[in-house]
């Protein structure tokens, strides 16, 4: 992984929540809460909580007296969730590793965590932590996009963004949001980390925007693909963003836009 594919900074966390979350989040940040609400937790961690999609579709259904800790690496983003968030007694915000979590073992119902695996540099490593800091009949629920042939607006941004830097093609999308789809390589992290019931549900969804336009800003400035664009020349990432609007445009029509994506919802027990 490229360290620019872990910054979410500047102008990117507010992007990314406004444009990415209801392009491509939303849909299953509901199922997430409705997962991890169904077990009727009293102690939930997530972590990778990007933008806050999920505590904000997750923390109404917890219960009054129920812990709720969100963290992620990423200061930026967790400040702009936390500002989204609002009062709650029950939540706490954390800057924290996910492969270095500061809590004691045993503490947790859940740990969940919402496409935050593929930026793990040792994914058994931070399911091992997952699984450390579970309470005995605790769950890990966490999700992770599919190949990204199997997500429309992703593929197609990744080709048109290529066009414009034919001799060294910008390939954050597909080298990590979409890195990691192997069902068999998930259980076999997921075994290694010391988790014996694993259970993995492949969803369709339907990705939808109010224009071509609207979907390529969404990945072109609101996710790191903006910092691989900007390291290659600073001044083709407007020439970027336009490319991959004329192609989203091209294959779904003007006005409205909507596409297939397709991810992997996993939810493990030690």
């Amino acid at each position: 992984m490229a360290e620019t594919d872990k910054v979410f900074a500047g102008s990117i966390p507010k992007l990314y929540d406004t444009l990415m979350v209801p392009l491509i989040f939303q849909a299953y940040a509901a199922h997430v809460a409705e997962l991890v609400a169904g077990f009727s937790p009293a102690s939930v961690l997530e972590t990778a909580a990007g933008s806050g999609v999920v505590a904000r579709a997750l923390a109404p259904r917890l219960g009054a007296k129920a812990r709720y800790v969100l963290t992620d690496l990423n200061q930026p983003m967790l400040d702009y969730a936390a500002g989204r968030q609002g009062t709650d007694a029950r939540i706490e915000w954390r800057q924290a590793d996910a492969l270095d979590l500061p809590f004691e073992d045993a503490s947790f119902d859940i740990v969940c965590c919402q496409f935050g695996a593929m930026f793990f540099p040792d994914r058994i490593a931070g399911y091992a932590e997952a699984r450390r800091v579970l309470r005995p009949k605790g769950r890990f629920v966490f999700s992770a996009w599919d190949r990204i042939e199997e997500n429309a607006f992703a593929d197609e941004v990744t080709q048109a963004v290529a066009a414009v830097f034919p001799h060294a093609p910008p390939r954050f999308l597909a080298r990590t949001p979409h890195g990691y789809h192997d069902v068999e390589l998930i259980r076999e992290d997921l075994r290694r980390a010391g988790f014996t019931g694993i259970e993995i549900e492949t969803r369709e969804e339907v990705s939808r925007a109010p224009s071509a336009r609207d979907a390529a800003t969404a990945y072109c400035q609101g996710t790191p693909l903006r910092n691989e664009i900007e390291a290659l020349d600073a001044s083709l990432l407007q020439l970027a963003t336009d490319r991959a609007t004329e192609e989203i445009a091209r294959r779904h029509g003007e006005g409205p836009v909507a596409g297939k994506i397709q991810a992997h919802v996993i939810v493990a027990a030690g």
